[in-house]
């Protein structure tokens, strides 16, 4: 079963949604992580996530530059979580795809997060939230994660304060 459905709007978002992913497989979620446009081809955004609802598909994670309407067009197709990336795409530096993600009609939610990489990152960590309210195995791994960072922030205030 595929658990969460990674979609981004072209070929040239892979890098910024890479660590979305690198995430996903450190927690050993399952995922699918493809190109689909809502707008070039709407009809194979619409078979993916007819796809992944056969195979139980349980949050979409979409990430799009722009116009950034494939988080909204999954959104319309689907009554699981969605969660919208913005990815800085053109001259108004993200602000148009930000917009674009945060303005859903109500009853059709999406969950937005940061622009770029610092919102893939997070994007895979509330996904995870989202999987761990039914999975207690994998809440254990998000809250040792979150001890490690924790950890991490203890660490540098030793080594800046010259410890």
């Amino acid at each position: 079963m595929t658990q969460v459905a990674v979609f981004i709007g072209s070929g040239s978002d892979e890098d910024t949604v890479r660590p979305c992913v690198d995430i996903l497989e450190k927690l050993g979620i399952s995922y699918l992580f493809t190109v689909t446009s809502a707008h070039r081809t709407p009809q194979r955004t619409e078979t993916l996530v007819e796809q992944m609802e056969k195979e139980g598909c349980q949050v979409y994670i979409c990430a799009a530059g722009m116009a950034a309407h494939l988080a909204g067009a999954v959104a319309a197709r689907t009554i699981k979580p969605v969660v919208g990336i913005p990815v800085t795409a053109s001259a108004l530096g993200g602000m148009d795809a930000l917009l674009a993600t945060v303005m859903m009609p109500p009853g059709f939610p999406v969950a937005t997060v940061a622009l770029d990489k610092a919102g893939a990152r997070n994007a895979a960590w509330f996904a995870a939230q989202i999987l761990a309210l039914h999975d207690p195995a994998l809440a254990k791994r998000l809250q040792e994660e979150r001890s490690a960072f924790v950890d991490d922030v203890k660490k540098a205030a030793k080594k800046v304060e010259g410890r």
